[in-house]
């Protein structure tokens, strides 16, 4: 008598001539017992590839020593940089201090490699965190603007916007550059090492406030705090740097339009 198959509808045996099992339905749906593809295989596209800098499951936060090696190089840099910029002039001493502070984010970052991308939150995000920070943004800043608070720095800035031929070169360096180094630092660097050694909240709070002190003028710090904490809230829910950076470049540029056309 031939052995029952498949076709018959009889369970397959429990037991191969070779002495292996055979794995039922329910194994081989669940995945169970599954053996890694063999050498010269190619594995599934599905299949995790943790070598991929870009993996969300690649996330490794900032270690202490990229902070370290931020200052060396902002200092060491800067010192020697700025002996070749006219110090009487604001605009391009902003933007040499902005160009150094990016190249000694790209020092402090240089040894992680690839995996210095996921650690800063250079990532995507969901549209709607993007197009909310941006919104959010715009009406935070409005409504702190209504407190009268006039910093001084503020002040010199509007008022070169407000010179012919100005408004472009102050977007560039104040409303692109100047955003993209800050979140780097304080919502990339900072953030990345606080959230990894004592969680996100504390790399929320704590990085808005260095963010907003490195603002130096008390009226300033005041101004830019309730902006930090949006910021580095929306760093924290989506673990993304874009959200922040897009409403971060809107309210230096809201800012900087509104001087240059408004109150001329």
């Amino acid at each position: 008598m031939r052995e029952p198959s498949r076709i018959d509808g009889a369970p397959p045996s429990q037991a191969t001539e070779g002495g292996g099992t055979n794995r039922n339905r329910h194994d081989r749906l669940s995945g169970r017992g599954i053996r890694p593809p063999a050498p010269g295989v190619k594995a599934l596209p599905s299949d995790a590839d943790p070598a991929n800098p870009l993996n969300s499951q690649d996330y490794r936060p900032i270690p202490g020593w990229s902070l370290l090696l931020f200052v060396v190089a902002l200092l060491a840099i800067g010192f020697g940089a700025l002996r070749f910029v006219p110090l009487h002039e604001m605009l391009p001493v902003l933007g040499a201090f902005f160009a150094i502070a990016l190249v000694s984010v790209g020092v402090a970052v240089l040894p992680l490699g690839w995996g210095a991308i996921p650690a800063l939150g250079l990532r995507g995000a969901n549209w709607k965190y993007v197009v909310f920070g941006a919104l959010g943004t715009m009406v935070l800043s409005v409504a702190v603007s209504q407190s009268g608070l006039q910093p001084e720095g503020m002040k010199q800035v509007f008022e070169i916007v407000q010179g012919p031929g100005q408004l472009g070169i102050s977007l560039l360096l104040l409303a692109v550059l100047a955003p993209l180094v800050e979140e780097l630092v304080f919502r990339g660097l900072l953030y990345g090492w606080l959230a990894g050694r004592w969680g996100k909240t504390t790399g929320w709070i704590v990085s808005s406030l260095a963010f907003a002190a490195a603002h130096t003028e008390p009226a300033h710090i005041v101004l830019v705090f309730p902006l930090g904490l949006l910021f580095g809230w929306l760093r924290q829910r989506t673990d993304s740097l874009l959200p922040s950076l897009v409403a971060h470049i809107a309210n230096n540029g809201l800012a900087l339009v509104a001087a240059a056309y408004l109150d001329s």
